[in-house]
C-alpha cells in the first residue's frame, strides 16, 4: 500500500492516472492531493555531462556529441558554456626561462592581390 508524502495516510489511496512519463499518479482521498510514490529521475547523470564536455575539449562538435551520446544539441551546449564559466586553473610560470626552442614557424608576409580581367 503506498502512503501520502504530505500526510503519511495509508489508507485512502486511489489511483489517478498516468504522469506524462507514464508513471502512475495517486491521490490521497485524506488530504486531495496527488503524488508519484516513486518518480523518475530528471536530467542526466553527471557521467554523460561530463563524457560531452570531455568530447568537445577533444574537437568533436555540439550535434555530433549529441547524435553520439543520444542527448539533445542544446542540452550539449549548455553543459559545455556552463563548464566554461568556471575557469581552469593557470599552469605555474616559470621564473626564468634558459631555452626556448621553435619548430615549423609560419608567417603570414602579405595577400596576393588578383589582377582584374578584361
Amino acid at each position: 500500500m503506498n502512503t501520502c508524502p504530505y500526510c503519511q495516510a495509508t489508507e485512502g489511496q486511489v489511483r489517478n492516472g498516468l504522469n506524462p512519463s507514464g508513471t502512475q499518479r495517486w491521490l490521497c482521498r485524506r488530504c486531495r492531493r496527488v503524488y508519484t510514490p516513486q518518480p523518475k529521475p530528471i536530467g542526466y547523470d553527471d557521467a554523460t555531462r561530463l563524457e560531452a564536455v570531455r568530447l568537445y575539449v577533444d574537437g568533436m562538435n555540439i550535434r555530433r556529441i549529441g547524435r553520439t551520446l543520444g542527448v539533445n544539441h542544446q542540452s550539449v551546449a549548455n553543459w559545455v558554456k556552463a563548464h566554461a564559466a568556471h575557469p581552469l586553473p593557470t599552469a605555474p610560470v616559470p621564473a626564468e626561462v634558459e631555452t626556448i626552442e621553435l619548430d615549423e614557424l609560419f608567417t603570414f608576409v602579405e595577400k596576393k592581390k588578383s589582377q582584374p580581367t578584361s
